[in-house]
């Protein structure tokens, strides 16, 4: 059994990440996790499709006091050393291995974001933190999405999976694929390493909670890089999936195109181009479609029919989403 979204990776993505965020870990009691959900995240030598960070619930609450927005490692280096007293910046934050003006250009960032307090203390500027920086993330879990896993695909898939468990750095990885109904699902029979769990999901119906189930089960993964160096890239990681999420597909795609609209699938809001007919991907949703129109200029004033216009409506849209999700 497959859904429409097997036709496209981006589509199928989409449902995968919707259906993680409801009922992530699988099999698992959903109700008392805490974990967020991003897609195409990585390192410059690994992007996965999906990610799923697995939370200290009372530790990803107090990641809030830092805003929505991810911190990069320079951030990172600032708001996880910062005094709770006033001190000179030098001698609060540990030595970098970099130049100490970036580390300068890094506290004046944090300040502006009002992650950090700063004053001026004659030639030094002191730093004070607002709150301490939570130890919030547990887990970090890759899932490789293949909704139709022929044996091609599954050649290709091996390469970077064997990379996955090398490295080690996720704790597990995944690959999703649709269900096909056989006594013996395909994927099981391709030569994917045994470290990598296999998810076989039916969103023939729309997407919710119930639309995947496990045919293979993970191994933990043993890192090869120190538990300091790992759990350091882990962090920068999750940093990155809590302010992205999954749902910033509309970045890359024009919501302000008066076909572009969202649409249900069963417990997924996604995109859908009225122009079409169909559900798009980002590589059809651009301005070099020849159904684009821009929203007409009466569209974005005066209130009508949605302040700033209907694309205007949808960013927020999947903001608050991605704001309750967090």
């Amino acid at each position: 059994m497959s859904h429409p979204a097997a036709d496209s990776e981006f589509r199928y993505e989409l449902c995968v990440c919707r259906w993680a965020e409801l009922a992530w870990p699988p099999g698992g009691d959903t109700d008392q996790t805490a974990h967020i959900v991003a897609r195409q995240l990585g390192t410059q030598q690994r992007r996965w499709d999906t990610v799923v960070v697995e939370c200290d619930p009372a530790g990803l609450r107090a990641r809030a006091a830092f805003g929505d927005d991810e911190l990069d490692s320079d951030l990172l280096h600032v708001v996880r050393n910062a005094p709770a007293e006033w001190a000179w910046y030098r001698d609060a934050l540990p030595e970098p291995d970099y130049p100490w003006r970036y580390v300068r250009e890094a506290v004046h960032r944090a300040a502006d974001r009002g992650i950090v307090e700063t004053r001026r203390e004659g030639n030094h500027i002191e730093i004070k933190r607002i709150a301490a920086y939570p130890d919030w993330v547990q887990r970090l879990i890759a899932i490789e999405n293949k909704p139709d896993l022929d044996a091609s695909a599954a050649d290709r898939l091996a390469d970077q999976l064997s990379h996955d468990v090398d490295v080690g750095l996720a704790d597990e990885v995944w690959v999703a694929t649709a269900e096909t109904g056989e006594t013996v699902e395909p994927a099981l029979l391709e030569t994917l390493p045994v470290e990598a769990g296999i998810l076989t999901t039916d969103f023939t119906g729309g997407v919710d909670g119930d639309g995947a189930s496990v045919a293979w089960h993970p191994t933990g993964l043993t890192p090869t890089h120190s538990s300091e160096y790992r759990a350091s890239r882990q962090l920068e990681l999750a940093e990155r999936a809590y302010g992205r999420g999954w749902r910033n597909y509309q970045a890359t795609m024009r919501p302000d195109c008066r076909h572009f609209q969202l649409r249900r699938d069963g417990r997924l809001m996604g995109p859908w181009c009225a122009a079409k007919d169909c559900r798009q991907s980002t590589a059809e949703c651009s301005a070099s479609c020849s159904a684009f129109e821009p929203e007409p200029p009466a569209w974005r004033t005066k209130g009508w029919p949605i302040e700033g216009g209907p694309g205007a409506g949808i960013r927020q849209l999947l903001a608050r989403r991605a704001d309750r999700n967090r």
